[in-house]
């Protein structure tokens, strides 16, 4: 892959990352403390076909 490919995916991906981390942040401050919450992330790019789905689990802050 070339050298532009790879900095814009890099470029998203960094976007993505503190994105989501501010937005789950942002939900959780009201979290019960100790539940842990599904969480889901979706990335789709419907001109590729590709619709990429992980799973996981994020824990509330201790009481």
């Amino acid at each position: 892959m070339s050298e532009d490919f790879n900095m814009s995916m890099r470029k998203f991906l960094k976007q993505v990352g503190v994105t989501s981390q501010q937005a789950i942040e942002e939900a959780m401050r009201n979290a019960a403390p100790g539940k842990t919450f599904e969480a889901k992330m979706v990335l789709s790019i419907p001109e590729l076909g590709l619709e990429h789905v992980v799973t996981g689990k994020i824990s509330g802050k201790d009481a």
